[in-house]
């Protein structure tokens, strides 16, 4: 069992210094890639990753199709100016292909670890020759999967599934002993600017978890309008996290003085520390409105807004 280590134990130099350490004896000699998603995680462990190995990490990032508006152009940016340089995959023929018919919200999620490892990632690995994958696995990922809560798509060792037998290379995990706060510490110590180490979460299966049913390009499209208004007009609320969730069932509104049966997108915003418990921020209901209102009218389809107001547990933070 890991020995999880509190901010309030966490000592910054001793702890980067040992990790460094560490992922230096695992890699050797050898090569190491890892997967930039512009997240608090792989963010930190991809400075982390090149303060031990330099020129021996490869850092690549996988468009999916399934992230935020802008999200590759904008994270390949920021490392550039750290002198951190970033190849971006273009997989997203290989995603939707994974996700089109399925609806379960487990089965969605295998398919597209199934897809990151297997397919994508091991097609990347064996082109590099690197042994390792270096990954911002962190505690509250452990935890949530062992529980049976919601499976994680970077858990592996803790379910029994040996990564260098399923997928042809060895995982390393420098974060696992933190949560969220923790890593935040750590970025800031490594010189990740604010725009990254207090960036808000995002899910590792990325708008698919903000999709409830099949996860088409259409819906895909629906959602990343939605997070784009919601995240615009809460960015300034000091909360853990925000966004907008697609729902699967067509609700009836009404448009021009007709009937215009459309979708519903869900609201979601959260005051947490470590994401294992979350209650709702106290919007203003003026806020609302206007968050109600730019969906309606920007997002094509929708007709009803939402917002939860339940806590964690027994909601999670995010939908799917």
């Amino acid at each position: 069992m890991m020995t999880e280590i509190t901010v309030r134990e966490l000592k910054t130099d001793h702890f980067i210094q040992n990790k460094v350490e560490e992922i230096k004896a695992a890699v050797g000699e050898g090569m190491a890639i890892n997967a930039l998603s512009g997240g608090v995680d792989s963010s930190t462990v991809t400075m982390l990753g090149h303060r031990a190995l330099g020129n021996q990490l490869k850092t690549v990032f996988i468009d999916n199709g399934l992230m935020r508006e802008g999200e590759p152009e904008q994270v390949v940016g920021f490392f550039r100016d750290l002198g951190v340089a970033v190849e971006i995959v273009d997989a997203e023929q290989d995603f939707f292909s994974a996700l089109k018919g399925i609806t379960d919200p487990e089965e969605k999620r295998e398919a597209i670890t199934q897809t990151f490892y297997r397919n994508v990632f091991g097609r990347i690995v064996k082109e590099s020759g690197a042994k390792h994958l270096l990954q911002g696995t962190i505690l509250t990922d452990v935890d949530e999967t062992v529980a049976g809560i919601k499976r994680q798509h970077n858990v592996f060792e803790q379910l029994g599934i040996d990564p260098e037998e399923a997928f042809g290379y060895q995982i390393i995990e420098p974060l696992i002993q933190l949560r969220k706060d923790g890593v935040r510490v750590i970025g800031k110590a490594l010189g990740l600017p604010s725009e990254l180490f207090a960036r808000i979460p995002f899910p590792g299966p990325a708008l698919s978890a903000r999709v409830i049913g099949e996860a088409t390009p259409d819906r895909i499209e629906t959602v990343r309008k939605a997070t784009a208004i919601v995240e615009r007009l809460l960015k300034d609320t000091g909360a853990f996290q925000y966004m907008g969730i697609l729902h699967e069932d067509r609700v009836t509104g009404i448009r021009d003085g007709k009937r215009d049966f459309g979708q519903q997108i869900e609201v979601r915003c959260w005051e947490s520390v470590d994401a294992r418990t979350a209650r709702p921020t106290a919007l203003p209901y003026e806020t609302l409105e206007k968050i109600a209102g730019d969906i309606i009218r920007e997002v094509p389809g929708i007709v009803s807004v939402t917002y939860n107001i339940a806590t964690k547990p027994p909601s999670t933070i995010e939908a799917v």
